[in-house]
């Protein structure tokens, strides 16, 4: 449940929906090679507010009887202008007591301190006040933590997509190491050896700057003022439960239901072509009598 850090934004991947991979399918994919069977669904949405969490997801979540549930939702409120703090962390709350009732694994995540521009840094002090609440609540429930904050691996400017905002390929596939670790659940991720990131001139770094701000925050804030979000029409990644393939994993069923999908589709305009000759026929009858 939650937003773009949960529906995989950052990680491309053009052969499952909505483009994306990201940390939350690889690790029901672990899940699945260690238990099979293990079914799954993904019902986060790029851009959404707590609200539409509990608004939107909740209620699907719940009728799944989930014995593992993962949360981060709040991270776009902390963005909005005028948010009021003290009632989105009681939102919060609520909605974290009503997933801890139904007695499965819940996981929390606390919100991790991009170092991107002073442009956000105003919203730094929100985000340690959210990362403080989520570490209590998280204890008070019983609830896994995975404290992105401390995550110093994310130092990193490779462990960020060209945004900035959201975890790379390579930052997802660590979150989903975090994540397996945390559950106990074997894996074979590994950190990135990458070579120590290269110094970059006082030019190259203010072209940087210069495109980062055109090609993402101006649109960015634009939207915010327009009051649309780049998830506006988009539907969540696995809204249904799925099994998780044991091999080959969510890709293949993926490539499954693209198949499915268009069969459907040559049937109808098939269909379509039947009815629309049928038609024709009759309408030259009728002209010729």
């Amino acid at each position: 449940m939650g937003d773009s850090f949960t529906e995989g934004v950052g990680d491309r991947n053009e052969a499952l929906p909505n483009g994306v991979r990201g940390w939350a399918d690889r690790v029901a994919e672990k899940l699945a090679r260690a238990e099979p069977g293990w079914e799954y669904a993904n019902l986060a949405v790029r851009s959404k507010r707590l609200r539409h969490v509990v608004e939107e997801q909740l209620g699907r979540a719940l009728a799944t009887e989930p014995t593992l549930i993962t949360l981060y939702a709040g991270g776009n409120d902390i963005l909005d202008f005028g948010t009021d703090m003290d009632q989105l962390m009681a939102e919060y709350e609520k909605l974290v007591a009503r997933l801890a009732a139904t007695g499965a694994t819940l996981v929390l995540f606390t919100g991790y301190d991009v170092k991107v521009s002073a442009v956000l840094e105003p919203f730094k002090k929100r985000n340690a006040l959210y990362n403080e609440r989520v570490r209590e609540l998280a204890a008070k429930h019983g609830a896994v933590l995975v404290d992105y904050w401390c995550l110093d691996a994310y130092h990193d400017r490779r462990m960020w997509a060209a945004d900035r905002l959201h975890m790379s390929k390579a930052g997802h596939k660590y979150m989903a190491a975090q994540v397996l670790d945390h559950l106990g659940v074997p894996h074979k991720f590994s950190p990135k050896d990458w070579e120590p990131p290269q110094r970059l001139k006082l030019r190259d770094w203010e072209r940087r700057q210069r495109r980062w701000v055109n090609d993402w925050v101006l649109p960015l804030f634009g939207r915010k003022l327009r009051g649309v979000t780049l998830g506006d029409t988009l539907s969540p990644r696995w809204p249904e439960l799925v099994k998780v393939p044991r091999k080959a994993g969510l890709r293949k069923l993926a490539e499954r239901q693209a198949a499915a999908a268009a069969a459907r589709r040559a049937v109808a305009a098939a269909d379509r072509a039947g009815a629309g000759t049928s038609e024709q026929r009759k309408a030259q009858n009728n002209g010729g009598t």
